[in-house]
């Protein structure tokens, strides 16, 4: 065959992802894979033991389960029509913006989580969308959007910090200011009622947190309230750094502040994890590290993973005593989590799109993992830079 006939695998790849990318085959095929999904689990929680369906779900009614099963799905692809719009307000052209929007809405980790039956879905949809109209200086909805979001989770009330510097150091409109202050000045008081709890919760089920063996073993001592206490320092000093450092870049500083509440949490599961992967496709575009470090730092965290559930299938499934060996993996975990968190930092360039993402340049496609989160910009032979990002 002449040569000129011959079509590179690579330009064959990008032309499939950007027939992929177009906006109404994005959001339609994203849309019609997670409603497929929700009607396999249907059939698998009929004819199999193994269920398809998060057993948190079962709390709904009959009556509402198909409903909320809609719902959950529909705010998946929401969340990732939010992106998309926050892309294109922060400058990022149609194309590339579609392209790193993909990242989620053809991932399959909250594709997964949103046809089990998980309502995560929701605050993902929540929090993009305060983030969007703060974006559009709609601060009034933002306030709105934001206080539902504290309502149905606790996390995002660190974000209260970054986006009360970001009103200070913005020029604003008085009424706008004045909406927004009035809900946190009443929104505070409700938290601290209703979510004060938190600061002396303790878990002592096995997880990924540093802290979990701690209070397992301190459980029944008098003093073990106050170590739970002190288990917020570390997580508050970051925040707060953080929240100084980054405001001005509200979704990469709420990005930080997600994954930094997580990482060093007293409760760290899995599902986690889907609160900061949602704010990833937001800091993907101001990337700048090499593929060969960004492959590095994703094999990096499959491994940390991976050291974990080891020792916490012995103990879950087998009734071996793991209970150091899953300690030991947690805290292996946290320097990993926090390792890349300090690569994500030093390669984010706020001003500045990169070149990699511009139409045409390059291709993006997620990497299909089970159960991990990951995704790779990948550019055609020759070129003299990659991008990769990962956590």
């Amino acid at each position: 065959m002449p040569a000129d006939l011959v079509c590179p695998a690579w330009l064959v790849m990008e032309r499939l992802i950007t027939k992929l990318t177009e906006k109404h085959v994005l959001f339609t095929a994203s849309f019609v894979i997670r409603l497929a999904l929700v009607a396999y689990g249907d059939y698998q929680d009929k004819t199999m033991v193994v269920k398809y369906t998060d057993i948190d779900y079962h709390v709904f009614t009959d009556a509402a389960r198909f409903i909320t099963e809609i719902l959950f799905i529909v705010c998946d692809v929401l969340s990732g029509l939010l992106i998309y719009k926050i892309l294109l307000l922060k400058g990022l052209g149609t194309e590339a913006a579609l392209r790193v929007c993909s990242l989620w809405l053809l991932n399959p980790l909250p594709i997964g989580v949103s046809s089990r039956g998980n309502a995560e879905s929701i605050l993902a949809a929540l929090v993009l969308g305060t983030l969007l109209c703060m974006e559009a200086r709609h601060l009034m909805w933002g306030a709105i959007l934001y206080g539902l979001s504290v309502h149905m989770k606790i996390y995002p009330v660190t974000y209260a910090l970054p986006i009360a510097l970001s009103l200070r150091t913005t020029e604003t409109r008085s009424e706008d200011n004045k909406g927004m202050k009035s809900l946190m000045r009443y929104g505070w008081e409700f938290l601290h009622e209703t979510y004060l709890y938190h600061l002396t919760r303790r878990d002592i089920r096995h997880n990924f947190s540093p802290y979990f063996y701690m209070l397992y073993l301190t459980a029944d001592s008098g003093w073990s309230q106050w170590l739970g206490l002190a288990a917020f320092l570390p997580q508050l000093i970051l925040l707060l750094v953080a929240s100084w450092a980054f405001h001005s870049d509200l979704s990469f500083c709420c990005f930080l502040h997600t994954a930094i509440f997580v990482s060093f949490n007293k409760v760290c599961t899995s599902q986690y994890f889907l609160w900061y992967l949602c704010l990833l496709p937001l800091v993907i575009p101001h990337l700048s590290l090499s593929l060969k470090k960004g492959v590095g730092l994703l094999i990096l965290w499959f491994a940390g993973q991976g050291l974990w559930l080891g020792p916490a299938y012995f103990l879950e499934f087998e009734g071996y005593n793991t209970f150091l060996w899953i300690w030991l993996a947690g805290l292996l975990f946290l320097i990993i989590n926090s390792f890349i968190l300090i690569q994500i930092v030093s390669h984010y360039k706020p001003t500045q799109t990169p070149q990699r993402l511009k139409m045409g340049a390059l291709v993006v496609h997620p990497v299909t993992i089970a159960a991990v989160d990951g995704f790779r910009v990948a550019a055609p032979p020759g070129s003299p830079v990659g991008i990769t990002a990962v956590l």
